[in-house]
């Protein structure tokens, strides 16, 4: 990326552009599906899959379980839409069983999509996808199905054809390791129809504009952030040697490292069931007399190990550990190795002492 700026009409950055939209497809598990890359963030991710598949006024069920999904719900509040919000206790997952209910009372399909983040990374929660598609399926429910997969696209198991996603999304920030700055959203052919009779209001976010300069083969209707899109150039390239089966792997194997060493701690997962575990993050809980605020500032002050805070309703109460992105065994083991036992945070009591070092040798089995 450490490169000039360059004509993105000049005949390199749209025959760069062309395979990047092939190769962003295989992220994503889909033959069938569109790719945009919009210069936009993950929340512009969002509301670009929301204003071109539906109308204000429509019905959307949207589960809240942590912070991002509750930020998710909040624009689709103000995007006018009636969302039908499912919400959970914050480290638990999606309650699909009430998905179930109203899709089989929905007998005239009022239920216009439904919107789920797949790893809510406020709680380390990930969510079924593929339960999702089967109780829409036994339903013989129309309603789309769009998956937030900011934290687990390139990272954890995503098949978008297979489970019938209708409209996934992602950022560039995370499993891709690239900086903020690109929003990369895919549409089924099924959200490609629906868009053409969406009446939500959208400009800069608008599928059809790309539509146009994709058959122009130009790709851009306005203008890209040519650094990143050689980073990204690079990023699938590094995914792709490694292998993409291969990268989910490595993260489920981080993950569970970094849960057998928060187990090695005496402390517990705010996620609460093994079924909800994430493979990219784990939100560790600590005595109810810590501020965890004071373990991530202290890990940054003394450590230059930057550690994720506790967000909302789980503020103080956990710290959050990322384990996704271009990372590896030693990368982690920086963060969970254990310091000298009697002198990690001296000015702090011992319960946070013992919340970030290892009271035995369990790290060495992970």
């Amino acid at each position: 990326m450490n490169r000039n700026n360059e004509d993105y009409r000049s005949p390199a950055v749209p025959a760069m552009t062309k395979t990047l939209l092939e190769d962003v497809k295989k992220i994503f598990k889909t033959t069938t599906g569109t790719p945009f890359m919009i210069p936009t963030t993950g929340t512009g991710a969002w509301e670009s899959a929301l204003t071109n598949t539906l109308s204000p006024g429509d019905r959307i069920v949207s589960f809240l379980i942590g912070q991002f999904s509750l930020l998710w719900i909040d624009q689709q509040q103000r995007l006018k839409f009636n969302v039908d919000v499912v919400e959970s206790e914050w480290g638990q997952g999606a309650k699909l069983d009430i998905l179930a209910e109203k899709l089989a009372a929905d007998h005239a399909h009022t239920i216009k999509a439904i919107c789920i983040v797949h790893n809510e990374t406020a709680t380390g929660v990930t969510n079924n996808l593929a339960t999702v598609r089967k109780l829409l399926d036994q339903y013989r429910h129309p309603a789309l199905f769009l998956v937030d997969g900011v934290s687990s696209i390139c990272a954890l198991d995503f098949r978008m054809d297979e489970w019938g996603v209708d409209v996934a999304l992602t950022g560039s920030q995370k499993a891709l390791s690239l900086p903020t700055g690109i929003g990369i959203v895919c549409a089924s052919p099924k959200a490609l129809e629906a868009s053409k009779s969406a009446k939500s209001v959208r400009v800069f976010f608008d599928w059809n504009d790309f539509l146009k300069f994709y058959k122009l083969g130009t790709f851009w209707p306005y203008t890209p952030s040519i650094q990143l899109l050689y980073g990204l150039r690079t990023a699938l390239d590094l995914i792709f040697e490694e292998g993409l089966d291969n990268v989910i792997a490595r993260h489920s194997r981080l993950g569970k490292a970094t849960r057998l060493a928060v187990e090695a701690w005496g402390l517990k997962n705010c996620t609460q069931k093994e079924e909800w575990y994430s493979d990219t993050v784990t939100a560790v809980l600590v005595p109810p007399h810590i501020d965890s605020t004071e373990i991530v500032k202290r890990a940054w002050k003394r450590y230059n190990l930057s550690l994720g805070l506790g967000l909302n309703k789980v503020a103080g109460k956990v710290f959050r550990i990322g384990h996704l992105g271009n990372l590896n065994e030693l990368q982690l083991l920086g963060c969970l190795a254990e310091q000298h036992p009697y002198d990690p945070f001296p000015d702090l009591n011992e319960s946070v002492m013992h919340a970030i070092t290892f009271p035995s040798k369990k790290i060495w089995y992970v």
